[in-house]
């Protein structure tokens, strides 16, 4: 999608949102996994990609030494369809209060640099602590949409976002958002 500004085309962002599994997208470059510090697997988004990412995935993760909350590292991808995989650790929802917002926006901005770094054009996202770290959807979403625009238009060779949501009401909520 291309739009004059200023007497030259610029390549505008795309975010696109897809409902179900993001393990089975194969048009994405790179998977971001909704990982903890730990990078060693454990449930929900992160599980699934472990799971059908195979041992090769965890074994590149055991070298990594773990990751820091709103921080994101790359690693290959084993079975699946991607290139490699981004692990982003969002933070656990206490509040709002003890950084959250730019603890979940260090996250995106980080998966769209790395990605860019390894020449990823197309990246898939799940929904960064909105499941089990309890962070509220709408302003989850809200902090995903916004930061994934601005960190693409920094870094345009990421030419889409490929948001996976898991369910209806949590697509609908990204809608609302990125509609906004």
């Amino acid at each position: 999608m291309l739009a004059a500004r200023a007497g030259k085309a610029t390549r505008m962002p795309a975010i696109t949102l897809h409902l179900g599994d993001i393990t089975t997208d194969d048009r994405a470059d790179a998977i971001v996994n909704a990982a903890n510090e730990s990078l060693l697997g454990g449930g929900g988004v992160d599980g699934a990609i472990h799971r059908a990412a195979g041992p090769e995935l965890l074994e590149e993760c055991r070298a990594l030494g773990g990751c820091a909350t709103g921080d994101a590292k790359i690693t290959g991808a084993g079975r699946l369809a991607a290139r490699h995989v981004i692990h982003a650790v969002g933070p656990v929802w206490h509040g709002g209060d003890q950084g959250e917002p730019e603890l979940l926006a260090s996250c995106y901005r980080r998966a769209i640099e790395l990605a860019a770094e390894h020449d990823c054009r197309r990246v898939a996202f799940p929904a960064i602590s909105a499941g089990v770290y309890r962070y509220p959807l709408d302003w989850a979403a809200a902090v995903a949409i916004e930061t994934t625009t601005a960190s693409m238009a920094e870094h345009p060779t990421v030419e889409e976002a490929r948001f996976w949501l898991f369910d209806q009401r949590v697509y609908d909520v990204f809608a609302a958002a990125l509609a906004a």
